[in-house]
């Protein structure tokens, strides 16, 4: 309907032109730029709403909220009044959880809506939420701090209007085209799409078989446009939604809306995910290296080859929470499992730093090895305190080098220590079989019984963490392994490696392939910039490669202008691309996947220093 009214208001304003009534079109320019229903476009009434919600300005929020009561949701049946409510009481709390971080814009909004609320039960908690201290960490308010929440309302509240505004265009063009003398109450019905109705008086406009033809082309208009609206929200109640703001709206049960479709090859393949929003942070100023999210699904650590770390949290606002500048060069980090706000810092100078993320100090540094270094790896035991540590001897190249800079010819000496977090001590060295070899990739099980290595020559080596020694090895790639982590159900590994293969291992029939895909260098590294004058940044690969969802059914790998997310299906049927993320305009470096409940967070890091957050919506058959 958008688009009509936008042709519409511009055969106008030619008329206007072409007549010379040049008074009259300054006067429809202003009436069009104080539009409140923004031509039916639902995305400017969207921006409108959180325009007056960032600004703090409660009492336009409500205005505006009461104008598209009275114009639009007041002549939907009674069925639909329900869902109003529930936008709405979503609308409010949506504003209270920006205010928290201005309290007086908090009490100011209990004071004007008291005699409102009060008598509301699904408000009772909520006149508490001035008087806590950090409601984001609070059991009954957390949950409406994250982003899948604001995202899913957002979402409902969007195609609730677009559902509404298409029903209107659609009968509206019915009533038009079919008699003169027809007319219609306010707002043509939508009885017969089975959408939100607007109230009406019934009208026989036709009878017969002209009728019947009617009703068909009404049924056919209905399929089209649900085929084209995301219904993720509006469908069901979603787990990341403590009150299921939007309720299913009747009668939207068709196949055709219940999960979007692409055409592949000619068929229709099902969209697992919908991207609900992207956005970017850009505090770094040089190629990532690392970009990790912790346990909690809270806070990023990111980490650039200038040796600066960025923590970084991104609910409900994006916002730095600490810096960490290094004197000496920095390789890799991890977050300590327990406690969370730990992090760990690996340098080039043999040393790893333990570092509190809300204290925003270093609590220690213990020294590794003056003959390896380099600390290219490290990962926390899901069980305890201690942690695995992959250090290298120096090796002729470094993370990023010139391209044309020779690769070394023999694998790089290394050691795998086991270090514990709360004595400071070194509790183990690992035997690495058949010699001495640089571990570029560790990964533990979820209960901290096994760990995988990939190493820079070639071999994938599986610990038992129980018994601190080696369960399996053998050879995976031809060349370095650069990435590998554990299946979902823990019965197999996956590993990238600098051959370009990204490969399924069955970890109970050592060496066996269960699957084996090619992938291309964009995902694989080495990554390659170009810059002016023929320059060219070449970045070996460090951070991880591949992240699963919170299923084990997709993975999302690095590419060119984004993260892409494939299928992981049988071997002989292949990769299948079902999402690509973009936003980016350089090579993406590493990536990591938080998944949580219905919604995800995608992190994809370049080569430019940026970092894209994508939250996704799953859709659930």
């Amino acid at each position: 309907m958008a688009s009509a009214v936008e042709r519409t208001d511009d055969l106008v304003r030619e008329y206007l032109i072409y007549r010379g009534f040049t008074s009259t079109l300054k006067h429809l320019d202003s009436e069009i730029k104080a539009d409140k229903e923004k031509g039916f476009r639902v995305d400017k009434i969207i921006d409108q709403l959180q325009q007056l919600i960032q600004s703090y300005d409660l009492t336009g929020l409500k205005e505006y909220w009461a104008y598209l009561d009275r114009r639009l949701f007041s002549r939907l049946e009674d069925v639909y009044r329900p869902t109003v409510n529930k936008l709405r009481t979503s609308l409010y709390r949506f504003y209270l959880i920006h205010t928290v971080q201005n309290t007086e814009k908090t009490q100011e909004f209990f004071l004007k809506q008291v005699l409102e609320l009060q008598a509301q039960p699904e408000w009772r908690d909520w006149f508490a939420l001035p008087f806590i201290p950090a409601p984001e960490q609070n059991p009954s308010f957390s949950p409406y701090f994250s982003r899948q929440w604001a995202d899913t309302f957002l979402v409902s509240l969007h195609n609730f209007l677009s559902v509404l505004f298409q029903c209107m265009h659609i009968q509206t063009l019915s009533i038009m085209g079919c008699s003169a003398s027809a007319k219609a109450k306010d707002l043509p019905s939508a009885k017969d799409l089975k959408m939100p109705t607007v109230s009406t008086a019934t009208v026989d406009l036709t009878t017969g078989h002209s009728r019947q033809r009617r009703q068909h082309d009404h049924e056919k208009e209905r399929k089209q446009l649900l085929s084209r609206l995301p219904q993720q929200s509006s469908e069901k109640k979603t787990d990341s939604d403590p009150d299921a703001q939007t309720e299913a709206l009747p009668d939207q049960t068709d196949s055709t809306n219940q999960t979007r479709v692409c055409e592949v090859g000619g068929a229709s393949v099902e969209q697992p995910f919908i991207k609900l929003s992207q956005e970017e942070y850009g505090e770094h100023h040089s190629s990532i290296m690392h970009c990790r999210v912790d346990c909690s699904g809270r806070r990023v650590a990111s980490l650039d080859v200038d040796g600066v770390v960025k923590v970084w949290a991104f609910n409900p606002i994006m916002q730095t929470k600490a810096t960490i500048m290094s004197k000496s060069p920095l390789l890799s980090l991890e977050w300590a499992a327990k406690p969370d706000r730990l992090l760990l810092l690996g340098s080039g100078v043999g040393t790893v730093k333990l570092y509190d993320t809300e204290a925003k100090k270093s609590l220690y540094e213990m020294s590794i090895d003056d003959v390896h270094p380099r600390i290219l790896s490290l990962a926390c035991s899901p069980s305890g305190t201690s942690f695995v540590c992959a250090a290298a001897a120096q090796a002729a190249h470094s993370g990023v080098v010139m391209e044309g800079d020779a690769r070394v010819s023999a694998p790089v000496s290394g050691q795998l220590l086991l270090w514990d977090t709360k004595t400071v001590k070194q509790q183990l060295q690992f035997a690495l079989e058949p010699g001495p070899v640089a571990i570029n990739c560790t990964a533990f099980n979820h209960n901290g019984n096994l760990l995988v290595t990939g190493a820079a020559d070639g071999m994938i080596r599986l610990f038992d963490m129980q018994r601190y020694e080696s369960a399996l090895s053998w050879k995976a790639h031809d060349g370095e392994v650069y990435s590998v982590e554990f299946s979902y159900d823990e019965n197999t590994v996956f590993s990238i490696g600098e051959d370009g293969k990204f490969v399924q291992w069955n970890i109970h029939r050592c060496g066996v392939k269960q699957s084996e895909y090619s992938l291309s260098q964009d995902a694989v590294g080495p990554f390659v910039l170009s810059g002016y004058s023929g320059y060219k940044q070449v970045q070996v690969p460090r951070g991880r490669l591949f992240a699963f969802d919170s299923e084990g059914q997709h993975v999302l790998t690095c590419s060119s202008s984004g993260g892409v997310i494939y299928r992981l299906n049988k071997a002989d049927a292949g990769l299948e691309s079902v999402l690509s993320l973009g936003g980016h305009k350089a090579p993406v470096v590493t990536v990591d996947w938080c998944s949580a409940m219905d919604c995800g967070t995608c992190l994809t890091a370049s080569m430019d220093g940026k970092i894209k957050l994508s939250t996704l919506l799953a859709q659930k058959p």
